[in-house]
């Protein structure tokens, strides 16, 4: 029973990973002994954290635009270039739009699907060779899909787009585990309620003393607690579990 959560010397990579729940999960991996690659579209902001968590153990920066299929090709060819096992993939890189529903556009709604729903198969089909490498019976390889409590439960503001295609995250993950646990790879989500991000800056700042006083907990949601979930679902500790989405969210899936 010791080790059970240990990380150590895995690969990981985490898309969206220069900021926000990103940034959290990646230093999680980091400081816990994983060579972690992150991803990201501002190629200079994420050079630059990956350059801070080196100070901690190795994290290396493969900047991508992921709402494209070129960028998706083009962060797995660059896995594929550096690494011929990928132990872990944390489809975390996501969009949001606001818009009163008489106006919502379709371009809005396209970038939102195509980053939050339509990336994350892609660059999981891409990275299969890689996954299936490191999967084995005694340690599956793992894919953590970052969801949202807005896919279980709608929220008051209108992102019509975001809430579903984390509804579709949600249901891809399943489908995702079903066909791929025989080939030892585990896929499972994590749906975050209120973290402080640039993603939530907006209401945080005109709702954040609401929201932290309708939360069960509280608060809002620090790293340690999405670091937490990515670290035990990455772990010997979650090796049968599969197809599961893990709320963390204080208890409230209310924004």
């Amino acid at each position: 029973m010791r080790n059970l959560f240990s990380v150590e010397g895995k690969v990981v990579l985490v898309t969206g990973g220069s900021r926000g729940i990103g940034e959290m999960i990646a230093r999680g991996y980091v400081e816990n002994g994983a060579k972690t690659y992150i991803s990201s579209r501002k190629a200079d902001v994420c050079d630059r954290l990956a350059e801070e968590l080196s100070e901690h153990g190795t994290c290396i920066s493969l900047p991508f635009d992921l709402g494209n299929m070129a960028g998706i090709a083009g962060l797995a060819a660059a896995i594929a270039e550096r690494e011929p096992k990928l132990d872990v993939l944390v489809n975390n890189a996501g969009a949001t739009w606001g818009a009163p529903i008489d106006e919502y556009p379709e371009g809005g709604w396209d970038k939102v699907v195509d980053l939050n729903t339509k990336s994350i198969f892609f660059l999981t089909q891409k990275l299969l060779p890689q996954l299936r490498a490191a999967a084995t019976h005694e340690n599956p390889a793992r894919v953590i899909n970052i969801a949202s409590v807005n896919g279980i439960e709608p929220p008051a503001l209108e992102t019509y787009a975001y809430s579903t295609s984390k509804a579709g995250c949600i249901m891809l993950t399943r489908h995702l585990a079903k066909r791929l646990a025989r080939e030892h790879i585990l896929v499972n989500a994590i749906a975050p309620g209120p973290f402080p991000s640039q993603m939530m800056a907006a209401t945080l700042a005109t709702a954040g003393d609401a929201i932290r006083a309708n939360n069960p907990r509280g608060r809002t949601g620090e790293p340690e607690d999405i670091a937490g979930v990515a670290i035990f679902l990455s772990s010997r500790a979650s090796a049968y579990t599969t197809g599961a989405t893990i709320p963390c969210d204080g208890g409230s899936a209310e924004l």
